[in-house]
Protein backbone atom coordinates (compact mmCIF):
# COMPACT_ATOMS: atom_id res chain seq x y z
CA UNK A 1 0.00 0.00 0.00
CA UNK A 2 2.92 2.23 0.62
CA UNK A 3 3.82 2.40 -3.56
CA UNK A 4 0.35 3.41 -3.93
CA UNK A 5 -1.04 7.12 -4.54
CA UNK A 6 -3.99 7.89 -2.41
CA UNK A 7 -6.59 7.32 -5.64
CA UNK A 8 -5.27 3.93 -6.09
CA UNK A 9 -5.28 3.27 -2.22
CA UNK A 10 -9.24 3.82 -2.02
CA UNK A 11 -9.58 1.89 -4.74
CA UNK A 12 -7.77 -0.84 -3.59
CA UNK A 13 -9.69 -0.51 -0.19
CA UNK A 14 -12.78 -0.69 -2.62
CA UNK A 15 -11.52 -4.14 -4.32
CA UNK A 16 -10.78 -5.13 -0.74
CA UNK A 17 -13.96 -5.47 0.62
CA UNK A 18 -15.59 -6.47 -3.13
CA UNK A 19 -13.36 -9.13 -2.89
CA UNK A 20 -14.61 -10.09 0.90
CA UNK A 21 -18.02 -10.13 0.08
CA UNK A 22 -17.11 -12.44 -3.34
CA UNK A 23 -15.06 -14.94 -0.49
CA UNK A 24 -18.08 -14.80 1.72
CA UNK A 25 -20.62 -15.20 -1.00
CA UNK A 26 -18.75 -19.49 -1.25
CA UNK A 27 -19.93 -20.15 1.87
CA UNK A 28 -23.47 -19.27 1.58
CA UNK A 29 -25.16 -22.56 0.02
CA UNK A 30 -24.05 -24.05 3.42
CA UNK A 31 -25.78 -21.56 5.69
CA UNK A 32 -29.51 -22.45 5.74
CA UNK A 33 -31.73 -19.18 4.92
CA UNK A 34 -33.70 -20.04 8.60
CA UNK A 35 -30.53 -18.96 10.38
CA UNK A 36 -29.42 -16.63 8.84
CA UNK A 37 -31.71 -15.08 6.28
CA UNK A 38 -30.20 -11.79 5.73
CA UNK A 39 -26.70 -12.70 5.17
CA UNK A 40 -28.13 -14.98 2.37
CA UNK A 41 -29.25 -12.02 0.24
CA UNK A 42 -25.95 -11.34 -0.60
CA UNK A 43 -26.45 -14.54 -2.80
CA UNK A 44 -28.32 -12.26 -5.44
CA UNK A 45 -25.49 -10.32 -5.91
CA UNK A 46 -22.68 -13.01 -6.39
CA UNK A 47 -22.67 -12.26 -10.58
CA UNK A 48 -22.03 -8.47 -9.55
CA UNK A 49 -19.65 -9.43 -7.46
CA UNK A 50 -17.81 -11.68 -9.97
CA UNK A 51 -17.81 -8.71 -12.54
CA UNK A 52 -16.59 -6.21 -9.99
CA UNK A 53 -13.46 -8.21 -9.51
CA UNK A 54 -13.02 -9.02 -12.86
CA UNK A 55 -12.50 -5.21 -13.45
CA UNK A 56 -10.19 -4.80 -10.61
CA UNK A 57 -7.97 -7.59 -11.49
CA UNK A 58 -8.02 -6.11 -15.34
CA UNK A 59 -7.19 -2.84 -13.57
CA UNK A 60 -4.18 -3.56 -11.39
CA UNK A 61 -2.77 -6.29 -14.30
CA UNK A 62 -2.40 -3.66 -17.07
CA UNK A 63 -0.84 -1.25 -14.47
CA UNK A 64 1.39 -4.10 -13.42
CA UNK A 65 0.71 -3.77 -10.11
CA UNK A 66 0.62 -7.08 -7.60
CA UNK A 67 -2.31 -6.09 -6.50
CA UNK A 68 -3.96 -8.08 -8.94
CA UNK A 69 -3.50 -10.67 -6.93
CA UNK A 70 -6.32 -10.83 -4.48
CA UNK A 71 -8.76 -11.00 -6.76
CA UNK A 72 -7.16 -13.71 -8.86
CA UNK A 73 -7.12 -15.85 -5.77
CA UNK A 74 -10.65 -14.81 -4.88
CA UNK A 75 -11.98 -15.84 -8.50
CA UNK A 76 -9.90 -18.76 -8.58
CA UNK A 77 -11.09 -20.52 -5.33
CA UNK A 78 -14.87 -19.13 -6.49
CA UNK A 79 -14.29 -21.26 -9.88
CA UNK A 80 -17.13 -22.81 -9.75
CA UNK A 81 -19.04 -20.05 -8.83
CA UNK A 82 -18.01 -18.15 -12.59
CA UNK A 83 -19.11 -21.45 -14.35
CA UNK A 84 -22.33 -20.97 -13.06
CA UNK A 85 -22.62 -17.89 -14.30
CA UNK A 86 -20.97 -17.92 -18.07
CA UNK A 87 -19.83 -21.22 -19.74
CA UNK A 88 -17.35 -20.40 -21.81
CA UNK A 89 -18.04 -23.58 -24.28
CA UNK A 90 -21.13 -25.53 -25.39
CA UNK A 91 -21.49 -29.65 -25.65
CA UNK A 92 -24.03 -29.68 -28.35
CA UNK A 93 -23.83 -33.53 -29.56
CA UNK A 94 -26.17 -35.14 -32.79
CA UNK A 95 -29.64 -35.96 -32.74
CA UNK A 96 -29.68 -39.44 -31.24
CA UNK A 97 -33.35 -41.30 -31.35
CA UNK A 98 -32.82 -41.64 -27.54
CA UNK A 99 -32.57 -38.16 -26.68
CA UNK A 100 -35.20 -36.31 -24.47
CA UNK A 101 -36.13 -32.71 -24.65
CA UNK A 102 -37.24 -30.65 -21.46
CA UNK A 103 -38.60 -26.89 -21.79
CA UNK A 104 -38.91 -25.20 -18.74
CA UNK A 105 -40.38 -21.24 -19.21
CA UNK A 106 -42.34 -18.84 -16.83
CA UNK A 107 -44.51 -17.50 -19.38
CA UNK A 108 -45.86 -15.16 -17.22
CA UNK A 109 -49.10 -15.38 -17.33
CA UNK A 110 -49.07 -15.41 -20.74
CA UNK A 111 -49.22 -11.25 -20.35
CA UNK A 112 -52.52 -10.98 -18.82
CA UNK A 113 -52.08 -7.77 -17.53
CA UNK A 114 -50.05 -6.19 -20.43
CA UNK A 115 -46.82 -5.69 -19.31
CA UNK A 116 -45.52 -6.39 -22.44
CA UNK A 117 -46.57 -4.62 -25.96
CA UNK A 118 -47.17 -7.53 -27.62
CA UNK A 119 -50.35 -8.79 -27.64
CA UNK A 120 -50.18 -12.35 -29.29
CA UNK A 121 -47.38 -13.68 -26.49
CA UNK A 122 -49.66 -16.92 -26.03
CA UNK A 123 -49.58 -16.99 -29.88
CA UNK A 124 -45.96 -17.14 -29.65
CA UNK A 125 -45.68 -19.10 -26.84
CA UNK A 126 -47.63 -21.82 -29.31
CA UNK A 127 -45.46 -21.26 -31.94
CA UNK A 128 -41.96 -21.53 -30.34
CA UNK A 129 -43.36 -25.13 -28.61
CA UNK A 130 -44.78 -26.16 -32.54
CA UNK A 131 -41.15 -25.03 -33.96
CA UNK A 132 -39.55 -26.71 -30.97
CA UNK A 133 -41.16 -29.76 -30.07
CA UNK A 134 -40.14 -30.23 -26.58
CA UNK A 135 -40.87 -33.89 -25.58
CA UNK A 136 -41.50 -32.20 -22.13
CA UNK A 137 -42.70 -29.22 -21.25
CA UNK A 138 -42.68 -27.30 -17.72
CA UNK A 139 -45.01 -24.13 -17.24
CA UNK A 140 -44.96 -21.45 -14.75
CA UNK A 141 -47.31 -18.53 -13.95
CA UNK A 142 -49.56 -20.71 -16.36
CA UNK A 143 -53.12 -19.45 -16.65
CA UNK A 144 -55.95 -22.16 -16.71
CA UNK A 145 -58.25 -19.65 -17.44
CA UNK A 146 -56.64 -19.58 -20.41
CA UNK A 147 -55.25 -22.99 -21.70
CA UNK A 148 -52.86 -24.01 -24.28
CA UNK A 149 -54.56 -27.22 -25.78
CA UNK A 150 -52.07 -29.49 -28.01
CA UNK A 151 -53.45 -32.99 -29.14
CA UNK A 152 -49.97 -34.20 -29.42
CA UNK A 153 -49.34 -33.78 -25.70
CA UNK A 154 -50.43 -35.54 -22.74
CA UNK A 155 -50.45 -32.44 -19.84
CA UNK A 156 -51.18 -32.53 -15.89
CA UNK A 157 -52.67 -29.02 -14.24
CA UNK A 158 -53.04 -27.81 -17.80
CA UNK A 159 -57.10 -26.77 -16.93
CA UNK A 160 -58.49 -27.15 -14.37
CA UNK A 161 -57.43 -29.72 -11.99
CA UNK A 162 -59.25 -30.68 -8.57
CA UNK A 163 -56.83 -30.81 -5.81
CA UNK A 164 -54.19 -28.73 -7.15
CA UNK A 165 -53.44 -25.33 -7.07
CA UNK A 166 -53.12 -23.61 -10.46
CA UNK A 167 -50.28 -21.54 -12.02
CA UNK A 168 -48.36 -24.50 -12.91
CA UNK A 169 -48.38 -27.41 -15.48
CA UNK A 170 -46.53 -30.42 -17.39
CA UNK A 171 -46.97 -31.16 -20.76
CA UNK A 172 -45.22 -33.95 -22.28
CA UNK A 173 -45.34 -36.27 -24.91
CA UNK A 174 -44.79 -39.80 -23.11
CA UNK A 175 -48.07 -41.04 -21.05
CA UNK A 176 -48.52 -39.93 -17.60
CA UNK A 177 -49.27 -42.74 -15.28
CA UNK A 178 -49.37 -40.83 -11.97
CA UNK A 179 -49.66 -37.36 -11.18
CA UNK A 180 -49.73 -34.97 -8.16
CA UNK A 181 -49.59 -31.89 -6.30
CA UNK A 182 -47.46 -30.63 -3.23
CA UNK A 183 -49.54 -27.82 -2.53
CA UNK A 184 -47.25 -25.56 -0.85
CA UNK A 185 -48.76 -23.93 2.77
CA UNK A 186 -49.86 -20.43 2.90
CA UNK A 187 -48.45 -19.16 -0.54
CA UNK A 188 -49.70 -18.94 -4.18
CA UNK A 189 -46.23 -20.53 -5.56
CA UNK A 190 -46.29 -24.60 -5.52
CA UNK A 191 -45.13 -27.35 -7.12
CA UNK A 192 -46.39 -30.34 -9.15
CA UNK A 193 -45.03 -33.57 -10.65
CA UNK A 194 -45.86 -36.65 -12.83
CA UNK A 195 -44.20 -39.73 -13.74
CA UNK A 196 -44.04 -40.72 -17.59
CA UNK A 197 -43.23 -43.63 -19.55
CA UNK A 198 -40.78 -43.64 -21.86
CA UNK A 199 -40.20 -47.50 -23.30
CA UNK A 200 -39.40 -49.90 -20.40
CA UNK A 201 -38.44 -46.78 -18.00
CA UNK A 202 -40.27 -44.78 -16.02
CA UNK A 203 -39.23 -40.53 -14.88
CA UNK A 204 -40.46 -38.60 -12.41
CA UNK A 205 -40.21 -34.72 -13.75
CA UNK A 206 -40.76 -32.16 -11.26
CA UNK A 207 -41.74 -28.98 -12.00
CA UNK A 208 -41.58 -25.82 -9.31
CA UNK A 209 -42.23 -22.23 -8.48
CA UNK A 210 -40.66 -21.32 -4.94
CA UNK A 211 -41.35 -18.57 -3.30
CA UNK A 212 -41.01 -14.83 -4.68
CA UNK A 213 -39.98 -11.69 -2.73
CA UNK A 214 -42.56 -9.53 -4.81
CA UNK A 215 -39.97 -7.11 -5.35
CA UNK A 216 -40.43 -5.17 -8.50
CA UNK A 217 -36.91 -5.14 -10.46
CA UNK A 218 -37.15 -2.40 -12.63
CA UNK A 219 -34.29 0.44 -12.11
CA UNK A 220 -37.19 2.83 -11.06
CA UNK A 221 -38.31 0.90 -7.95
CA UNK A 222 -35.14 -0.36 -6.90
CA UNK A 223 -34.00 3.19 -6.67
CA UNK A 224 -37.22 3.73 -4.22
CA UNK A 225 -36.58 0.76 -2.60
CA UNK A 226 -34.55 1.18 1.16
CA UNK A 227 -32.07 -1.23 1.67
CA UNK A 228 -33.55 -2.59 5.15
CA UNK A 229 -36.99 -3.05 3.45
CA UNK A 230 -35.19 -4.86 0.86
CA UNK A 231 -33.25 -7.58 2.75
CA UNK A 232 -36.29 -8.10 5.12
CA UNK A 233 -38.36 -8.87 2.77
CA UNK A 234 -35.56 -11.21 0.39
CA UNK A 235 -34.59 -12.86 3.88
CA UNK A 236 -37.96 -13.68 4.65
CA UNK A 237 -38.78 -14.92 1.41
CA UNK A 238 -35.53 -17.28 1.36
CA UNK A 239 -37.08 -18.67 4.75
CA UNK A 240 -39.94 -19.36 2.72
CA UNK A 241 -38.00 -21.10 -0.25
CA UNK A 242 -36.16 -23.20 2.30
CA UNK A 243 -39.26 -24.52 3.74
CA UNK A 244 -40.60 -25.46 0.27
CA UNK A 245 -37.29 -27.10 -0.47
CA UNK A 246 -37.50 -29.70 2.26
CA UNK A 247 -40.98 -30.70 1.36
CA UNK A 248 -40.01 -30.95 -2.31
CA UNK A 249 -36.81 -33.07 -1.16
CA UNK A 250 -39.23 -35.04 1.32
CA UNK A 251 -41.67 -35.90 -1.53
CA UNK A 252 -38.57 -36.58 -3.51
CA UNK A 253 -36.57 -38.48 -1.01
CA UNK A 254 -39.89 -41.62 -1.67
CA UNK A 255 -39.68 -41.93 -5.68
CA UNK A 256 -37.08 -44.51 -6.45
CA UNK A 257 -37.24 -43.32 -10.40
CA UNK A 258 -34.62 -41.23 -12.21
CA UNK A 259 -35.71 -37.87 -11.61
CA UNK A 260 -36.25 -34.46 -13.57
CA UNK A 261 -36.26 -31.08 -11.33
CA UNK A 262 -37.46 -28.22 -13.50
CA UNK A 263 -38.76 -24.66 -13.03
CA UNK A 264 -38.26 -21.23 -11.69
CA UNK A 265 -36.39 -21.35 -8.29
CA UNK A 266 -36.20 -17.28 -7.42
CA UNK A 267 -33.03 -17.68 -6.79
CA UNK A 268 -29.33 -18.48 -7.84
CA UNK A 269 -26.95 -21.11 -8.28
CA UNK A 270 -24.96 -19.53 -5.49
CA UNK A 271 -27.50 -20.43 -2.81
CA UNK A 272 -28.50 -22.71 -0.15
CA UNK A 273 -31.89 -23.36 -1.87
CA UNK A 274 -30.22 -24.13 -5.55
CA UNK A 275 -27.72 -26.41 -3.50
CA UNK A 276 -29.97 -28.25 -1.79
CA UNK A 277 -32.42 -29.14 -4.85
CA UNK A 278 -29.21 -30.15 -7.19
CA UNK A 279 -27.89 -32.41 -4.48
CA UNK A 280 -26.45 -35.41 -6.16
CA UNK A 281 -28.49 -34.11 -9.70
CA UNK A 282 -26.77 -32.63 -12.76
CA UNK A 283 -27.14 -28.90 -13.74
CA UNK A 284 -27.66 -28.76 -17.40
CA UNK A 285 -26.25 -25.85 -18.72
CA UNK A 286 -23.71 -26.46 -16.82
CA UNK A 287 -22.81 -29.48 -18.71
CA UNK A 288 -24.09 -28.00 -22.04
CA UNK A 289 -24.86 -24.25 -21.89
CA UNK A 290 -23.32 -21.76 -23.56
CA UNK A 291 -22.53 -17.75 -22.26
CA UNK A 292 -24.32 -15.96 -19.15
CA UNK A 293 -27.02 -18.23 -19.79
CA UNK A 294 -29.32 -15.56 -18.15
CA UNK A 295 -32.99 -17.10 -17.68
CA UNK A 296 -34.22 -13.50 -15.99
CA UNK A 297 -34.47 -10.35 -17.76
CA UNK A 298 -32.77 -8.26 -15.08
CA UNK A 299 -31.36 -5.10 -16.56
CA UNK A 300 -28.19 -4.84 -14.50
CA UNK A 301 -26.10 -8.21 -14.53
CA UNK A 302 -27.15 -11.62 -16.06
CA UNK A 303 -29.55 -13.77 -13.57
CA UNK A 304 -29.94 -17.42 -13.95
CA UNK A 305 -32.63 -18.56 -11.85
CA UNK A 306 -34.62 -21.20 -13.75
CA UNK A 307 -33.35 -24.29 -13.92
CA UNK A 308 -33.42 -28.15 -15.40
CA UNK A 309 -31.75 -30.22 -13.62
CA UNK A 310 -31.46 -34.46 -14.61
CA UNK A 311 -30.58 -37.36 -12.66
CA UNK A 312 -26.79 -38.61 -13.08
CA UNK A 313 -28.31 -41.83 -15.02
CA UNK A 314 -28.99 -39.21 -17.71
CA UNK A 315 -26.57 -37.78 -20.58
CA UNK A 316 -26.96 -34.14 -21.34
CA UNK A 317 -26.69 -33.56 -24.86
CA UNK A 318 -27.55 -29.96 -25.13
CA UNK A 319 -28.62 -27.34 -23.46
CA UNK A 320 -30.33 -23.95 -25.12
CA UNK A 321 -31.87 -20.54 -23.58
CA UNK A 322 -33.98 -18.68 -26.04
CA UNK A 323 -33.61 -14.66 -26.38
CA UNK A 324 -37.33 -14.50 -27.29
CA UNK A 325 -39.15 -11.33 -25.32
CA UNK A 326 -42.53 -13.36 -24.63
CA UNK A 327 -42.53 -12.81 -20.36
CA UNK A 328 -39.89 -10.99 -17.97
CA UNK A 329 -37.99 -14.84 -18.39
CA UNK A 330 -36.90 -16.83 -21.00
CA UNK A 331 -37.28 -20.47 -22.09
CA UNK A 332 -34.35 -22.62 -21.40
CA UNK A 333 -34.53 -26.30 -23.47
CA UNK A 334 -32.18 -29.65 -22.63
CA UNK A 335 -31.93 -32.40 -24.42
CA UNK A 336 -30.59 -35.35 -22.46
CA UNK A 337 -30.47 -39.36 -23.04
CA UNK A 338 -30.25 -41.55 -20.38
CA UNK A 339 -27.20 -43.63 -20.64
Amino acid sequence: MKTLKFVDKIIFLINSLVAFLLFISYLLPYIPPNRFATLSVLSLGVPLLILLNLIFFAYWLLRIKKQFLLSLVVLILGWSHISSMYKFTSSEHAEDAGNISIMSFNVRLFNRLNWLPNKTVKEDIEQLIDTEQPDIISLQEYNRGNPIRRKDYYNYNATYTRDARGGLSIFSKFPIINSGSLEFKDTDNNAIFVDIVKQKDTIRVYNLHLQSAGINTSAGHLKKETSEHFFRQVGSTFKKQHEQVDLLLEHKSACHYKTIVTGDFNNTAYSFVYKALKGDLVDTFKEAGSGFGRTYNFKFFPMRIDFILVDEAFTVNGYKTYDVLLSDHFPIKATVKLH
